[in-house]
């Protein structure tokens, strides 16, 4: 049976503290975030998409009077004393960022992009303890402890923040670089390199699995040093058949 209206009413004045899981953090800010980036899209002339699908890329789109599209998205983690994210993935180097001109996973094709932009969100921890078993009412909003702090948003190009890794051992995830001052200035391994250079380390990627999968052995490389030297190699090749 349904509780009494008046009780419902009372749940409705109350305040429910949360964790400082980055799952929840990240959620609560994209959706704090959503309506003043569709006031930004309106102000310059353009719209705002968001995914028809959970899980579909990217989190947001825009676009412009002319129909070019812009891709976003939201990628948060939380930082150490020493300015290091504790992690920060990309998305996947997989599906929909190896069949650009298909729609899997997404809306658009990743071709029909004109850039591909992460919205940065970093925070620390908070020393507090947890109080996700207490019950607040609005009035007390001032005496409840944030479990985060110390924000740093940033707006970046994914491939001037990827790094040369993986985002975890078991997915097909890209990494981000980890220095906050790096991530904000947008300095990651592929920066001074180029798109392209990007485009291809990561479209070329194979993991142990999928290498084995694909008949290929082992990976061809597994960072931007045995890169190099893989492209050394079908360079070498390549001027043999030319001869």
């Amino acid at each position: 049976m349904w509780p009494k209206s008046n009780i419902i009413a009372s749940w409705i004045k109350n305040v429910y503290t949360i964790t400082n899981d980055t799952k929840v953090v990240s959620k609560i800010i994209e959706i704090i975030l959503i309506p003043h980036l569709d006031a930004f899209a309106k102000k310059n002339g353009m719209a705002l998409e968001l995914p028809s699908a959970q899980n579909y890329y990217p989190d947001l789109t825009f676009k412009d009077g002319d129909g070019n599209l812009f891709a976003v998205d939201f990628k948060s983690s939380y930082y150490g004393d020493d300015r290091k994210v504790n992690g920060l993935t990309l998305g996947s180097y997989w599906g929909y960022f190896r069949n650009r001109d298909a729609k899997k996973n997404t809306d658009h094709p990743y071709n029909e992009y004109k850039c591909h932009l992460v919205i940065g969100m970093l925070y620390k921890q908070s020393v507090t303890d947890k109080n996700e078993k207490n019950i607040y009412s609005v009035d007390e909003l001032t005496v409840i402890k944030s479990v985060i702090e110390q924000f740093v948003f940033f707006v970046q190009p994914k491939w001037k923040i990827a790094s040369d890794k993986t985002g975890s051992r078991n997915t097909r995830n890209m990494g981000g670089i980890r220095d906050i001052d790096d991530l904000v200035a947008g300095r990651g391994v592929f920066a001074d390199l180029g798109e392209d250079v990007f485009d291809d380390y990561w479209m070329n990627y194979f993991n142990a699995n999928d290498a084995r999968t694909a008949g290929i052995g082992k990976p061809r490389y597994s960072s931007l040093e045995t890169y190099k030297a893989y492209l050394d190699r079908q360079q070498k090749i390549s001027n043999k058949l030319r001869k």
